[in-house]
């Protein structure tokens, strides 16, 4: 890849995150987009593994901590799930419930279904970041032996 498309790719990672957490507080409605958050941000990643190569795209921190991200993700979104079912009510029962009081964080509100969100962009994010890196790690691997193969498949036609 060329500097000016390392570059771009580097400059456009912030952005694509903010994308992401729009897409998170805000999603379709007013709760969020858990799911399409953690796709919007996978691409981000992404796009660094393509232009920088699987190296370079590894020194990013999420890289680093993708299996704790996912592994978080999942805790968290299992946590909102069943632990209506502890306090006796039915899974995924979401509080505070209708017309309660609602704490604000700004213009979020503190709901479980936005925790929820959190974490299923959590795990998507976590699970799609390691997925990306096991397959770049088979193409270089598969890379690195191309050299090996041809040599062999000469000496044994020759």
């Amino acid at each position: 890849m060329t500097v000016m498309t390392k570059m771009i790719a580097r400059l456009l990672l912030l952005p694509i995150f903010m994308v992401a957490a729009a897409v998170l507080v805000k999603g379709y409605a007013e709760v969020g987009d858990g799911f399409g958050a953690g796709i919007i941000a996978t691409l981000g990643i992404l796009l660094q593994y393509t232009a920088l190569g699987r190296d370079e795209a590894r020194t990013l921190p999420p890289v680093h901590v993708a299996p704790a991200i996912g592994l978080t993700g999942l805790v968290i979104a299992l946590l909102v799930a069943f632990v209506p079912v502890l306090r006796g009510q039915a899974i995924m029962t979401h509080s505070p419930a209708p017309g309660a009081a609602v704490i604000h964080l700004g213009t979020i509100e503190l709901l479980t279904a936005v925790a929820f969100d959190i974490g299923v962009f959590l795990l998507v994010f976590g699970f799609a970041v390691g997925a990306i890196d096991l397959i770049a790690q088979a193409h270089d691997e598969e890379t690195e032996q191309l050299p090996d193969r041809v040599t062999d498949q000469r000496i044994n036609e020759g």
